[in-house]
């Protein structure tokens, strides 16, 4: 049983590795639109976001400030994996 298309053809191997290195390249044109600015913002907010934490850190986590400091830890994480792409495609250049 053969057939015309191998599943792992060039074109094909093209055609994934093009889409790995543009993540935005699936996206609708709105979507897309959207991306640039939330993973400059996510970007930014990843890097000053533990300047915040500092001051918890240094004063002692007491009361509820444990919580706080695991919601900002949190919402660190989250910034670094979206704003992990933030000007890839300047870089690739």
């Amino acid at each position: 049983m053969s057939s015309s298309h191998p599943p792992f053809g060039s074109e094909r191997i093209h055609r994934v590795s093009e889409a790995i290195r543009s993540p935005l390249a699936g996206l609708s044109k709105p979507a897309a639109y959207l991306a640039v600015p939330v993973r400059f913002v996510a970007f930014w907010v990843a890097v000053a976001l533990p300047f915040v934490s500092l001051p918890l850190l240094a004063g002692g986590l007491e009361g509820s400030e444990p919580i706080a400091f695991a919601a900002l830890l949190v919402v660190n994480v989250v910034a670094l994996v979206v704003g992990h792409g933030h000007r890839a495609d300047v870089r690739d250049r």
